[in-house]
Formats: C-alpha cells, structure tokens, sequence
C-alpha cells in the first residue's frame, strides 16, 4: 500500500479517494483498496513526514514532501502491477470465495448460537488471526 501510494503521488497531488480509484483503474480492477487501509496509510507517511495535506474544498490534497519524493523515487514506478497479474487475480478470487464462507459461517453462529457458543466463535477467530501471522513469522 506505502509504495503505491507514494508512486502515485509521485504524478501529481491527489485526494485519498482519487488513490482508490487510480489503484483499482491501474489494475484493472482487481485491487481496490478500501478506505480503512489507504487513509491510516496516508496519516502515518504524513508522520513521517514523506507527505503533507492541504486543504481544499473540504477535502485533503496530499502531495510528497522533499523526503517522500526522495523515497518515492527509489520505489518502483508502478508497484500495482503485481496484483493485476492473472495468477494473482485467481490467488483474490480464491481468497474471496473462503473469505465470504467464513463470513456467512460467523454470522450464523453469532446470530443463532447460544452465548458459549459465540464465546466458542470468537476464540476460534482470535486463534486463526493468530495462525495467520504466525505464519508470515515463519521462515521462507
């Protein structure tokens, strides 16, 4: 996400909701980042100091910073690329598909489980995040 984002201001300044639409346009349409990962995203390269926000209209224009532009260059110039692969896309529809199995399953047993039920639920999720990065820990 940091490397797209600072490729793409690489361009020209944008809004966060222009990085969105950029990104799902670059790869066609198989990576589209959400709200809730771009902007916590933009705050933290703002941080950092690698961007700065201005105001205009209502909304926030970020551009990079002397530092950023620095970063941003060493970066590759189109680092969306890579999800807009074949193997890739086949590799997102697969993880949709489990993703909305577990959610169709989640929601059953918090709408219609009993209280140890639903206790029973929420380890199994708290352990499985646990699982998961466990295993980029693991080593390659």
């Amino acid at each position: 996400m940091r490397a797209s984002l600072l490729a793409l201001l690489r361009e020209r300044p944008m809004h966060g909701y222009e990085m969105i639409t950029e990104i799902g346009e670059r790869t066609g349409g198989v990576w589209r980042p959400s709200p809730g990962s771009v902007y916590p995203t933009l705050q933290l390269l703002e941080e950092e100091g690698l961007i700065k926000a201005n105001e205009e209209s209502g909304k926030k224009l970020f551009e990079l910073t002397e530092q950023g532009r620095a970063e941003a260059e060493q970066g590759s110039e189109s680092p969306w690329d890579e999800a807009g692969r074949r193997d890739d896309w086949e590799a997102v529809q697969e993880v949709g598909a489990a993703l909305a199995a577990v959610d169709h399953a989640v929601r059953q047993v918090m709408m219609t489980g009993t209280e140890e039920q639903r206790a029973k639920g929420l380890a199994v999720l708290a352990e499985t995040k646990k699982k998961l990065y466990l295993i980029l820990a693991e080593e390659a």
